[in-house]
């Protein structure tokens, strides 16, 4: 099982290692930049290349970088929408660059036309990959809570998708939270074999590269976006193990992003994960 936590690499590429080790997580994600803002952190060539060894000797991976809360690829045209493509283009770029596999990102939200927020991504994800000059990381669209105008229900990526062409380096990341938070009841075996039918149906299970795995703080359904530690929300112990304990989400790179007040706190969360496992 790969299993990891929303770690920082604000202290360095291999301070993020040893936190990772630290907590037993072969897998982890990081912000890309300032999550509210747009500052990017500058990193030099020899800080990655031993980077990259190190990683190996610790056998992480995947590792996923996360786009900052303020990119809104479905944006209209304009400074938000220039801000996206910007950071979009970039980050690939960085992310390739330190051998990141992915890099997630929420979808964005409408203004009253959902449509023509999902073709808009989908023209700004086009061109920002059909303009980069090598391969790069896979760029993973988030299932959302779908709380206010934000997009993320599995309709919505199987039509941005759709309007993707299908294209190749596009697939989608899993969020237990917002799943449930949207309607999803992952609580029982039935319920994550309906979804996984879903996603089948409407996405292809090959697209579907990882989960962030999270309580929910807010019922099922809700459409309301609050996160809480494993085992003490709404989804609790049973929802928890029922999707770590599915066949095909169980396969997938499980990354945490719950409520702790400190990194080393993870480690608690990852125990608790692994003692649901059967």
């Amino acid at each position: 099982m790969r299993l990891g936590a929303h770690l920082s690499i604000a202290q360095g590429l291999n301070k993020s290692l040893e936190m990772a080790s630290f907590i037993k997580a072969n897998t982890f994600q990081y912000f890309t930049r300032n999550p509210r803002g747009g500052a990017a952190r500058e990193i030099p060539p020899s800080e990655i290349n031993a980077w990259m060894s190190e990683r190996k000797k610790r056998d992480i991976f995947p590792v996923f970088g996360h786009l900052p809360y303020t990119v809104n690829l479905a944006a209209p045209p304009g400074k938000q929408r220039e801000f996206a493509g910007m950071v979009l283009a970039e980050d690939l770029k960085r992310v390739g660059e330190m051998g990141g596999e992915y890099i997630v990102s929420h979808p964005g939200r409408h203004e009253g036309d959902r449509q023509a927020a999902l073709k808009r991504l989908a023209s700004l994800v086009n061109q920002i990959l059909d303009n980069r000059t090598k391969e790069g990381p896979v760029l993973l669209l988030e299932t959302m809570a779908c709380q206010g105008k934000e997009l993320g229900s599995i309709d919505d990526l199987q039509q941005a998708l759709d309007y993707l062409d299908w294209r190749e380096g596009v697939g989608i990341c899993l969020d237990s939270a917002h799943l449930f938070e949207a309607g999803w009841d992952l609580r029982t075996e039935e319920g994550c074999n309906r979804l996984v039918a879903e996603l089948e149906e409407k996405i292809g299970l090959h697209r579907v590269k990882a989960m962030h795995l999270n309580d929910s703080l807010t019922p099922l359904g809700s459409h309301r976006d609050r996160h809480a530690c494993i085992g003490a929300g709404e989804l609790g112990k049973e929802g928890i193990s029922s999707i770590v304990n599915h066949k095909f989400f169980g396969s997938l790179p499980l990354i945490l992003e719950t409520t702790v007040e400190r990194y080393e706190q993870y480690g608690d969360e990852i125990a608790r994960v692994l003692a649901l496992v059967k």
